[in-house]
């Protein structure tokens, strides 16, 4: 089971804090550390600001050397597919070949509308998605010397050169993920090398998992070529003090964490992350609220992994 670190920088970072999460879990042995996409706090008021991911990444890229980087998720309506397959290749030669790309439709209006950014319907959100899958991967596959073009009723690109080149070959993994029912998959299937599922019930990630093979064995795909990854929410605690100071820390109840989340003993953390194990899940992605507690990774590093790694 990989365990990766996902962080919430609009909720308040500093890429200074970033810096000091990002090398604690490569030096703790996390798989990852990922980072959302997002420019507007939720419930918070977000001191000192928002950082903006892929510049947050370029910087990791030459901070860290081998934990894996990334974004869950990038708004597909926050960057043009052209220039945003530029910023994520040259990250990508940045770290030696160690980017990941999340991607997504776009969901929180209210960022859209604190920085201009355009929220256009729902159906064009996904349509805008589809189109950008395909011109950021068809940027990256074009073979070097060859050019690319694009005619879609969103996006045109007329004699692209496909510059420059990302250092994993074909390119960097693609992770899709969300709730949706028939087009999520159908994108999963046709682009995704990871299919995320963000805070859900077993049992409904089990359902999602399901529905993606599906999609996979309609699309002529071994659903097995496909990886299946959870986001959850980690609260983790050697003793009940410390595990109701850490809920307190974030502002969640201990209960509802434990219901919910990763949240518990060690042991319990590993009862639970086992459980989406049991559905097909292979990577975890724990939602790491208090960037200042690095204690909090090295308890999960020191009492968790050696477990799932059994």
């Amino acid at each position: 089971m990989d365990l990766r670190v996902f962080t919430e920088p609009q909720q308040g970072a500093t890429y200074d804090d970033l810096r000091r999460v990002a090398q604690a879990t490569e030096q703790l042995g996390f798989d990852g550390f990922f980072r959302s996409d997002h420019y507007l706090a939720m419930n918070s008021d977000g001191r000192p600001g928002p950082t903006d991911a892929w510049l947050t990444l370029a910087g990791l890229a030459r901070e860290t050397t081998s934990v894996r980087l990334g974004t869950l998720v990038t708004s597909a309506t926050f960057r043009l597919p052209g220039p945003l397959a530029i910023s994520v290749a040259q990250v990508d030669q940045m770290s030696g070949g160690r980017v990941e790309l999340g991607l997504g439709a776009g969901w929180f209006e209210a960022e859209h509308a604190a920085y201009g950014i355009p929220f256009p319907p729902l159906g064009e959100r996904f349509d805008r998605l589809e189109e950008s899958l395909e011109i950021i991967t068809g940027l990256w596959e074009t073979p070097e010397g060859r050019h690319f073009d694009h005619q879609g009723a969103h996006f045109r690109l007329s004699d692209s050169p496909a510059l420059p080149k990302p250092v994993q070959s074909p390119r960097p993994p693609i992770i899709v993920g969300g709730a949706g029912k028939k087009r999520t998959p159908a994108l999963a299937a046709r682009f995704a090398d990871e299919f995320n599922v963000a805070f859900a019930p077993v049992s409904t990630a089990s359902q999602q998992i399901g529905r993606v093979r599906a999609a996979c064995a309609t699309a002529r795909r071994r659903p097995e070529t496909m990886t299946y990854s959870a986001a959850l929410v980690l609260c983790c605690g050697a003793t009940e003090a410390e595990l109701a100071r850490r809920a307190d820390a974030i502002g969640r109840e201990v209960d509802e964490l434990r219901e919910n989340g990763a949240a518990g003993t060690p042991d319990e953390v590993v009862e639970k992350i086992e459980q989406y194990r049991q559905v097909g899940v292979s990577r975890i992605y724990l939602q790491t609220l208090d960037l200042s507690d690095l204690d909090h990774l090295d308890l999960v590093a020191s009492r968790v992994m050696p477990q799932l790694s059994r």
